[in-house]
């Protein structure tokens, strides 16, 4: 499963401001929703060492060497091999 370490950019913090609560848990103009999700709950945990926040499509749209069309558990096997290496 491809991954890349997704930018926590600042700027987009502004994005999650609400009129009526603390905070908004979307943006109102529907852009950056992978990086807005994940500074949403950047704010919560601060305090730890690491976090991942794992955006996924979850859908294989045709059969693939991995696995067959329909609902698909991407990431799994990323997520076990930095288990893996991380923890032995």
């Amino acid at each position: 499963d491809p991954l890349w370490r997704m930018p926590l950019w600042r700027p987009y913090d502004a994005k999650l401001s609400s009129k009526i609560a603390d905070i908004n848990n979307v943006t109102s103009d529907g852009f950056a929703g992978s990086i807005t999700a994940a500074l949403f709950l950047k704010r919560f945990v601060e305090k730890t060492e690491g976090w991942a926040h794992f955006d996924i499509f979850a859908w294989n749209p045709a059969d693939r060497p991995h696995g067959p069309a329909g609902g698909e558990a991407q990431g799994i096997r990323a997520l076990e091999r930095i288990i893996a290496k991380r923890y032995g």
